[in-house]
């Protein structure tokens, strides 16, 4: 009896749908760098030598973004740092990472994200900032506002994970609980581009 070929066909049709989802093949798509010009979707960046740029980020996905980015911009890139989920971290040779828990929060991702805001707060207006997230990245850079502890973030992530919040919900409630979340990352990196 003859097999079907259907199975195989199956298989290429979920590599394919994999590899067009993939980070780094997205970014690849929408960055480019053509000299000293950097093209990001419809935006162009003139790199020039007092130009510094940082890049920063979260989320599960964002390891493979941030090779992506390497090879884009090499040795151009300044200083730049990432957190990814334990057991995502890719090796990179500009950009730092740090691993941290998802999707309760850890101290390794709160130290994290203050290293990521110091590091904003040396942008200055020629600097460009590159900031990558993916998935996951409220749970890997909690960074409470004042008032609030790392311990009563997590209390109330597992809370909102217990009662079967969905996503979007907790990451409104973790937005008004972050000095990062909710576009306070963007003003941390005021007024670089």
């Amino acid at each position: 009896m003859r097999r079907s070929a259907l199975p195989r066909e199956v298989a290429q049709i979920i590599r394919a749908s994999l590899k067009s989802a993939d980070a780094a093949t997205l970014l690849r798509q929408k960055v480019s760098r053509t000299g000293n010009i950097l093209k990001a979707g419809r935006y162009r960046h003139r790199l020039t030598k007092d130009r510094r740029i940082f890049v920063v980020g979260a989320g599960k996905a964002t390891a493979a973004m941030a090779q992506a980015i390497e090879r884009i911009l090499g040795g151009r890139i300044t200083e730049g740092l990432i957190v990814v989920k334990y057991g995502h971290a890719e090796p990179l040779s500009r950009i730092r990472v740090v691993e941290a828990a998802h999707p309760v929060p850890d101290r390794s991702g709160m130290q994290a994200a203050r290293a990521i805001t110091s590091l904003l707060r040396k942008a200055g207006a020629d600097d460009l900032v590159i900031v990558l997230l993916s998935g996951g990245a409220s749970a890997l850079m909690p960074l409470p506002v004042p008032g609030i502890t790392l311990a009563q973030k997590k209390s109330t992530t597992q809370l909102l994970l217990r009662c079967g919040a969905p996503i979007e919900e907790i990451n409104i409630i973790r937005k008004h609980l972050s000095q990062i979340k909710g576009g306070h990352l963007a003003t941390l990196a005021a007024p670089a581009r």
